[in-house]
């Protein structure tokens, strides 16, 4: 598929416009549609008229280890919009103990950190910490709590809330390979890849409006609205995109990347197999000053809030695989949320103050063994036509990380470059993802 035509890009969101950045950085011709009036999917800032300010529709947080997104914020020069520590802390509150600890992974990848009582979880040792290598090569089926659930501490208070933060799925379900996978690039580094970035102002500043200035400064369309009703296919090939108002046929040498929900990927394509079983994430932002000396993010145990993010106008709250609070009315929500802020930052009892409660019933897939098997590889059994998507198999999560790997995956597809995804687990457990990942398109 090295031809030199037009690339046609199905869906903004941050697979779509990653594989549309990389392209336009190949000298190729190519148009984005997005059914919506805006882009950037589940990661973008709007302004909230309740609240009245400007608000992210979730919370994520880039790790210094994340490449490939990093690698997207240098092409569209965006780099300077997130913020973070010079070294890799990562502070933690146990609401149940009354007990504060920050992990301190030393730069190198030879953790010794885990000898240092004041760097490591307390209530540890550092023979706990062994179990981690049992994630190198796990059983296709085993999950995360099957590996690593022996230390009720080191568990409880690391691993349990790192997987369900990164897999949106229980410990006792996640695959403790797609795990395993996470913490080669992240913790299996060092410190040095474990440094958090969070955007100064929002999401969209940082990882949607330096996108669409780049592809409208190259010369590339990006036309809002567009839902994208068909595709009719001739000879094994996408030959037609169907819209309300109008049908694009596409020439000879054209490419159709598809990076929409699974959910609208598997309506467009006849016989695609994709993953099927979504978990709830509930956001809740409130409106209030954190305290000065609050931390960029703070990982919470024991409460119902995981994580707290301080932002700019906003106090912002994360709940993982929240099948257990997802269907709770917001005003339950607030007021149990609020009190695990409270706590978290050590606040006097007040009221909850203006807030937004955001459920995404269907936010990402369930990272379990079985699952894993569904998800589809960039290529498909069209010539002309690739996919996109947190849903592909990139061997990571459904994480911002793994949707722009996905788009830039696609996007070597396009050019001729193959669809390998770089930075990938090797050894055993690269084996082991790519077994569980087949295609089946």
């Amino acid at each position: 598929m090295s031809g030199e035509g037009r690339v046609h890009v199905v869906g903004a969101g941050l697979a779509g416009l990653a594989a549309a950045v990389a392209l336009a950085g190949e000298g190729r011709e190519v148009v984005v549609y997005e059914a919506a009036p805006h882009a950037g999917g589940r990661c973008r800032s709007f302004f909230d008229a309740e609240l009245g300010c400007r608000i992210d529709n979730g919370n994520h947080l880039l790790l210094a280890g994340n490449e490939s997104a990093l690698d997207y914020l240098r092409r569209i020069n965006a780099l300077d919009t997130v913020e973070g520590p010079d070294e890799a802390v990562l502070p933690f509150v146990d609401l149940a103990a009354g007990e504060r600890w920050t992990l301190r992974p030393n730069r190198g990848a030879v953790p010794w950190w885990v000898l240092s009582p004041t760097r490591r979880v307390p209530g540890t040792r550092p023979a706990d910490y062994l179990a981690a290598l049992r994630l190198r090569h796990p059983a296709e089926a085993a999950t995360v709590a099957e590996i690593v659930g022996a230390e009720p501490v080191l568990y409880r208070r690391l691993w349990q809330p790192l997987a369900v933060a990164a897999l949106n799925t229980a410990a006792e379900e996640a695959s403790a390979a797609l795990f395993g996978a996470v913490l080669a690039e992240t913790l299996g580094k060092g410190g040095a890849a474990c440094r958090p970035l969070a955007p100064r102002e929002g999401l969209s500043e940082t990882f949607v409006d330096g996108a669409l200035a780049l592809l409208r400064r190259s010369g590339h369309q990006v036309q809002f609205s567009r839902r994208t009703r068909a595709l009719r296919f001739d000879a094994g090939r996408v030959s037609e995109l169907v819209f309300d108002d109008a049908e694009v046929r596409l020439g000879r040498d054209d490419a159709v990347i598809l990076a929409v929900p699974a959910s609208v990927a598997v309506r467009l394509a006849p016989g695609l197999q994709v993953p099927n079983n979504y978990a709830p994430i509930v956001n809740a932002h409130f409106r209030c000053e954190p305290p000065a000396d609050a931390p960029m993010f703070l990982g919470v145990v024991g409460g119902t809030a995981e994580w707290v993010f301080r932002k700019r106008e906003v106090i912002s709250v994360t709940v993982s695989a929240a099948d257990r609070i997802v269907d709770e009315p917001a005003d339950a929500l607030r007021d149990v949320l609020w009190r695990d802020v409270r706590q978290a930052y050590g606040m006097p009892p007040t009221p909850a103050p203006p807030s937004r409660i955001v459920k995404e019933r269907r936010a990402t897939f369930r990272a379990t063994p079985d699952q894993l098997r569904r998800r589809p590889a960039a290529e498909t059994r069209w010539d002309n036509l690739l996919l996109a998507g947190d849903y592909v198999a990139t061997m990571l999560p459904a994480t911002m990380e793994g949707a722009i790997r996905s788009g830039f995956a696609a996007a070597r597809c396009v050019i001729g470059g193959g669809g390998a995804v770089s930075a990938s687990p090797a050894g055993p457990r690269r084996d082991a993802l790519r077994e569980q990942q087949r295609a089946v398109s």
